[in-house]
């Protein structure tokens, strides 16, 4: 098939290109042969009269004949869409429309793109890479044309024309004769393909380093169970990495970085050292954006920021535990302290309750004795009446030692009293002892219980008690014998004779 179509006039190469990418399919080899050789003998005779153009798939429309050629009003605006923007020289990536050195470049980058369904950029890989069975001759044809640096691209669209027709000459129209040495030199230049958009290091006679070696062999990602996003990361990321050329530079916070390689780039960013913001410039291409905005580059950068996300996500759940941590801590340490606070305000209440109980017991019986005038308790004279029990006496009162029952007490105070024949009144009213005793303050701290009824008999000489009986009903002699060790420590008022005061509390 030659440069004649049977497709509808005003037809772009643009919208047959993306037709044919929908399909999964590419141009065969005699179809872009058939139509880049004419369109570069057209573009060479604009030139050579002075016009100065954009070259891209949009500029390029089926005319009515059925042929591809140049649309004029079109060629003369800058493109929009990023696939035709690929296809612009660096030179003219400013916006000014290129001479015939910068058709050359776009003649390469169409025919790239026809052949391999690809745009010239950073990851494009060498046509036979990408398409199997291509003559070799074709590699190297479009490095020529695809040199980065104008000022060693060759400028000669006709030799193009005709290189590119060598590679399948029964299907296409020959150009005029021009001399193909021009695609290497002349006397103002000399073509350099190491600053070429294809990489050609590989295929050059040299064998290049391991790593490149490893690199620009290994397969495609294939595995089972890697999704088809996966694998086109995978292979995206090999074709980057098979150019080891310092081209890259990244312009962060107004500061120049680089040049580096793709390997490089994609380490950096990987780092999060570059991020999708950050200025991307290729220095062959001449082209800069944003990561972001780089198609090569841009998925690198996402994944990157995507990690960044979870990290800092993983920093604030960490932190949100440490703060419940702390919290819980210290809701802990608050419930606690009010718990505490709870049991004591209760063992006060419970205590201030306790003694309030105490305080109002109903005392049954309240009594005081003179022992020296009362005859109703005289026990009768009992010998040995003195012993260990009295110390002496004064004014003729026996002095008791103290230590006994309330009953002891009595008893040795009756039998001196009778041996004696002393007979004095009273000195202490009932009223007297009853202020002390039927307070009950001292049954506090002895487990006494609500329903328990207590008798106390406490004998008293000089202000102390010299002889304390306690009985509770029911029996409890633990708590009888607190009560008493209790009593035994009040103080009375103080007189010579012996008093007995007896006091009963009612069980509640």
């Amino acid at each position: 098939m030659n440069a004649r179509t049977s497709k509808p006039p005003n037809r772009t190469l643009r919208s047959q290109l993306e037709e044919y990418r929908s399909q999964g399919t590419v141009h065969s080899l005699r179809e872009a042969v058939g139509i880049i050789v004419p369109l570069a003998v057209e573009l060479a005779q604009r030139h050579a009269s002075g016009e100065v153009l954009f070259l891209h798939p949009s500029s390029i429309q089926l005319n009515g004949s059925g042929y591809w050629q140049l649309s004029q009003s079109v060629a003369r605006l800058t493109p929009v869409l990023a696939r035709d923007k690929a296809c612009l020289a660096p030179e003219e990536r400013a916006g000014s429309p290129g001479n015939a050195r910068s058709s050359v470049f776009g003649i390469g980058a169409v025919l790239y793109e026809l052949v391999s369904g690809q745009s010239v950029g950073p990851a494009m890989r060498r046509p036979t890479e990408v398409v199997p069975g291509l003559p070799p001759e074709i590699d190297m044809v479009l490095a020529k044309a695809l040199v980065a640096d104008a000022s060693h691209r060759p400028d000669d669209l006709k030799a193009l024309a005709q290189a590119i027709h060598h590679l399948a000459p029964a299907d296409a129209p020959a150009p005029p004769p021009a001399d193909e040495s021009h695609l290497n030199h002349n006397d103002q230049f000399e073509v350099d393909v190491r600053m070429s958009m294809v990489n050609m290091e590989g295929a050059l006679g040299g064998a290049g380093t391991p790593y490149e070696i490893a690199v620009r062999n290994a397969p495609a990602a294939r595995a089972t169970g890697i999704d088809q996003a996966t694998e086109a990361l995978t292979e995206l990321k090999q074709r980057l990495e098979s150019d080891p050329r310092p081209r890259y530079v990244v312009i962060k916070e107004g500061m120049d970085h680089g040049p580096f390689n793709a390997v490089e780039l994609l380490q950096q960013i990987a780092s999060h050292t570059f991020e999708e913001q950050d200025l991307l410039r290729d220095t062959f291409s001449n082209d800069d954006r944003p990561i972001g905005e780089w198609e090569e580059f841009a998925p690198f950068a996402d994944h990157a920021r995507r990690h960044r996300v979870i990290a800092a996500e993983k920093v604030a759940i960490q932190a949100t535990v440490e703060q419940e941590k702390k919290s819980t801590r210290g809701k802990a340490f608050l419930g606690l302290s009010l718990v505490a606070i709870v049991l004591l305000l209760g063992t006060m209440w419970f205590l201030k309750q306790a003694g309030r109980r105490r305080d109002e017991v109903a005392v049954q019986t309240d009594t005081a004795t003179n022992v020296d005038s009362q005859g109703d308790l005289n026990l009768g004279k009992k010998g040995g009446g003195k012993g260990h029990r009295v110390v002496g006496e004064s004014g003729g009162v026996p002095l008791l030692a103290g230590g006994m029952s309330c009953e002891s007490a009595q008893a040795a105070y009756v039998e001196e009293i009778n041996i004696g024949g002393s007979k004095v009144p009273a000195d202490i009213t009932s009223a007297q002892y009853g202020s002390i005793l039927n307070g009950g303050g001292y049954l506090n701290g002895c487990g006494l219980s609500g329903s328990m009824g207590v008798d106390v008999c406490v004998a008293v000489q000089n202000g102390h008690a010299v002889g304390v009986t306690v009985r509770t009903q029911p029996h409890n002699g633990s708590v009888a014998s607190c009560i008493a060790s209790h009593v035994r420590g009040i103080s009375f008022p103080v007189h010579p004779k012996l008093d007995v005061t007896r006091t009963h509390f009612a069980a509640q």
